[in-house]
Formats: C-alpha cells, sequence, structure tokens
C-alpha cells in the first residue's frame, strides 16, 4: 500500500503477511479522499478509524495534516504495526486494541469523520450496528459524517442517517450524517 498525497506522498508501507486484513486499495482511497478534500481542511479535525487493520486510511489523514486520529481493532499484531509505523513517520495516531462495538460503547469524544472498514462478510445486522451505535451515542460533531466501506453485495441504504453511496470496483463507500 502507498501513501496517496500530503507530506508522505508516494511512500510505501509494507504489511507483515500475517495480519487479517484487507486494506483499501489505492484507487478507491484516492476517490475517498477527493472527496473528504472538498469537505474538510484535515489539519483542524478528528479522526476515528475503525476496523483499521493496517491503519491505511489513518496514515493518508496523518499525511494531509490531520493530527488528532484514533484507530480501533481488536488484533494485537494490527495494533503494535500501526503504532510501529506511527512512530517511524512520527505520525500522531492513538492505536487501540478494542472490540469496535465496545469502543462505541463507550466512547466519549466526538469526531468530524468517522471510518469503518469492517470484513466484508459481515452480516447485514453487524453493519447496522455501526451507525445505531455512532448516532445513538452522539459521537459526530454536528457537521461529522460516518463512512462504511463494504463489497457491493452489501446494502446499506435503507439505515437510518444514510445519506448516499460511491461504488468503486467491488467497493462501496456509504456515507451517514
Amino acid at each position: 500500500m502507498r501513501i496517496i498525497t500530503g507530506i508522505y506522498k508516494s511512500r510505501k508501507i509494507q504489511a507483515p503477511k500475517n495480519l487479517p486484513v484487507r486494506p483499501t486499495t489505492d484507487m478507491a482511497k484516492e476517490s475517498l479522499f477527493n472527496i473528504l478534500n472538498n469537505l474538510y481542511y484535515f489539519d483542524s479535525i478528528k479522526v476515528l478509524d475503525l476496523f483499521s487493520g493496517t491503519g491505511n486510511i489513518s496514515y493518508e489523514f496523518a499525511s494531509r495534516g490531520t493530527e488528532d486520529i484514533t484507530s480501533v481493532d481488536d488484533h494485537y499484531a494490527c495494533i503494535k504495526f500501526i503504532n510501529e509505523t506511527a512512530s517511524k513517520f512520527q505520525m500522531a495516531i492513538n492505536a487501540i486494541k478494542s472490540d469496535v462495538y465496545t469502543f462505541l460503547g463507550h466512547a466519549t469524544q466526538k469526531f468530524d469523520i468517522i471510518f469503518a472498514d469492517p470484513p466484508y462478510d459481515f452480516s447485514q445486522d453487524q453493519f447496522a450496528k455501526i451507525p445505531k451505535l455512532v448516532f445513538q451515542n452522539e459521537l459526530l460533531e454536528d457537521d461529522g459524517i460516518l463512512i462504511i466501506e463494504h463489497s457491493k453485495h452489501t446494502d446499506l441504504s435503507q439505515e437510518d442517517r444514510f445519506s448516499y453511496s460511491k461504488n468503486y470496483g467491488g467497493s462501496v463507500f456509504s456515507f451517514f450524517e
């Protein structure tokens, strides 16, 4: 995977092969950040990266100037890799080992952007629980958005607070406001 733009532009990050991850493709990531670039000043937002895996999305935010990033994953090796990479590049990423649903149930901080990239084989109920917990616990700022990445075989358009979606190959980003 590579960082698309910002102060770490074109840096390649090689994740260990034993991580149980499916990183967002460069094409999809670039498209997502083109949308976000028109909505936010990256140096003044708070980001929550759920099911963060390799930290791919967190690194992109950090490269673009975001200094308040929280990455959550329940796999120890993923958190260890994110911490090592963030330290190496001096990125302001707070990596937390936790079940995402437990984290969302106890979180008190509000975020401008919450990005979730759960396993594509999640059930509809597992996907639906993410926006439910985010909005029930008021984890977004007033102009904040929740973005859930999922396969084109999953439809989240009937979930509460769904706004729109964008398709990129086999990946879809669903936006909730």
